[in-house]
């Protein structure tokens, strides 16, 4: 029984930490910079574009979205965070992940960091709150 208490406890300060990174940001501006600089490619409405899990002739995959169809909810907050700003194939080879073609141009150059964090805030903040909770628990609390 204690074991299970414990379990419940430390899953419950988790997940009350789990999205440290994105609470506190202004949503209002996050939806303006996300229509500016993200819709674009991933909707107006956050739903991505047609057929986003088939890559073209040159093997790389359209714009997911973002909304809770999509994968960015399968991610934790720093890797969304390094996608967004470093762009997808150096995020991803900065995992070791190389030679890996990606769309997703980095915005390191024209968004501040807290513009970004914002950006990502906005897109977590229209998820049901099932996918928040699942999302969440993807990010390392802050200590």
């Amino acid at each position: 029984m204690k074991l299970v208490l414990t379990t419940m406890l430390l899953f419950v300060a988790g997940f009350a930490h789990a999205a440290h990174e994105l609470e506190g940001r202004d949503l209002e501006s996050g939806k303006v910079l996300y229509d500016e600089h993200c819709a674009s490619c991933h909707g107006a409405n956050l739903e991505g574009q047609p057929n986003w899990q088939t890559a073209d002739e040159d093997g790389v995959l359209p714009a997911p979205p973002h909304n809770e169809r999509g994968h960015t909810w399968h991610h934790g907050n720093a890797l969304l965070f390094q996608y967004t700003k470093l762009g997808g194939s150096e995020a991803l080879a900065e995992r070791g992940i190389s030679g890996f073609k990606s769309g997703m141009p980095g915005f390191g150059d024209t968004l501040s960091d807290d513009e970004i964090w914002n950006i990502l805030a906005f897109i977590w903040s229209t998820w049901p709150e099932r996918i928040q909770e699942i999302q969440a628990v993807r990010n390392p609390p802050h200590n």
